[in-house]
């Protein structure tokens, strides 16, 4: 069973879609290279979360997702 990634606001646009499955076990670099270039700048940034099964990372780069896990990726969230 592989990983769900769940793209999220500005996120599912750089990805061309909402959601993706890749093999498991996930790590941080494996998810970056998995991506591609422009998504994967885009992760790198400090404002965008790492989620795993709903619990959200204090340290992204410590991903560590097994077979049926959920990672979802939460962009910076503006507002006013």
């Amino acid at each position: 069973m592989p990983v769900k990634l769940v793209f999220l606001g500005k996120l599912a646009d750089l990805a061309g879609a909402p959601e993706r499955e890749v093999e498991a076990p996930l790590d941080w670099q494996a998810l970056v290279g998995t991506l591609g270039a422009e998504l994967g700048d885009a992760l790198a940034g400090e404002k965008v979360k790492v989620a795993v099964n709903g619990a959200v990372l204090s340290d992204k780069t410590a991903l560590s997702a097994k077979d049926g896990d959920e990672v979802a990726l939460l962009p910076p969230v503006s507002g006013g």
